[in-house]
């Protein structure tokens, strides 16, 4: 088996609202909860960290804040492309929790995205570009580090955006980044080719099947 000892297991954004009949589904998302909470309780990592969407009420990439806007249409943000997003995961509410079938005090810290509301933010590790240009960290990298890993394994939704922007910055920022393919459903499953191309191509490797 496996020495996962230096290996950080982070769970993306893993919330009723994600799920089927939340405010932004993913298809068969609750499909991962039993072998993502088999992974948390087998005590196998390092550390477990979770991300959480937490937008406040009228967020700059809900639909619903822009005039004439439907969810999902594309807009030019800040001199980048802003998918435009079902209003999701709003602070306390019910959709924006953690979900409620996994062992969440097996987690060391939780990393809270989309809270500013002029900003959004995929990846645990950095949000998304600003109105200066910049993608600030989310303190995550360091965290890691201090903890002594030097590698993450990545499980959650959705696939082809914030795991996938998650995995890309971890890579980025010089982990050893794995992503749990059959651990994540896409928002958009014809976009799967693309988004495995492309983190191959960045260094993050797939693994398929349910054990690291």
């Amino acid at each position: 088996m496996a020495d996962l000892s230096t290996t950080a297991l982070i769970l993306v954004d893993i919330q009723p609202d994600f799920m089927p009949g939340g405010a932004l589904a993913v298809a068969r998302g609750d499909d991962i909860l039993g072998p993502v909470r088999a992974l948390m309780e087998s005590g196998r990592f390092g550390v477990c960290v979770a991300t959480q969407d937490w937008h406040p009420p009228g967020h700059i990439s809900f639909a619903s804040s822009h005039s004439g806007r439907q969810p999902l249409e594309r807009i030019d943000l800040y001199g980048h492309e802003q998918t435009l997003w079902p209003d999701h995961c709003v602070q306390d509410t019910p959709g924006a929790a953690l979900h409620g079938d996994l062992p969440w005090a097996r987690v060391a810290a939780i990393i809270r995205k989309g809270m500013d509301p002029a900003v959004d933010s995929y990846s645990g590790f950095r949000n998304n570009w600003n109105i200066a240009g910049e993608r600030p960290p989310t303190g995550l990298a360091g965290y890691l580090g201090e903890r002594g890993m030097d590698t993450v394994c990545l499980c959650g939704l959705a696939r082809d955006v914030c795991v996938r922007f998650t995995a890309l910055d971890a890579a980025a920022a010089g982990f050893r980044t794995r992503l749990m393919w059959e651990l994540t459903r896409p928002v958009d499953p014809a976009a799967d080719a693309t988004v495995e191309a492309e983190l191959r191509d960045r260094g993050v490797e797939i693994i398929y099947g349910e054990q690291p």
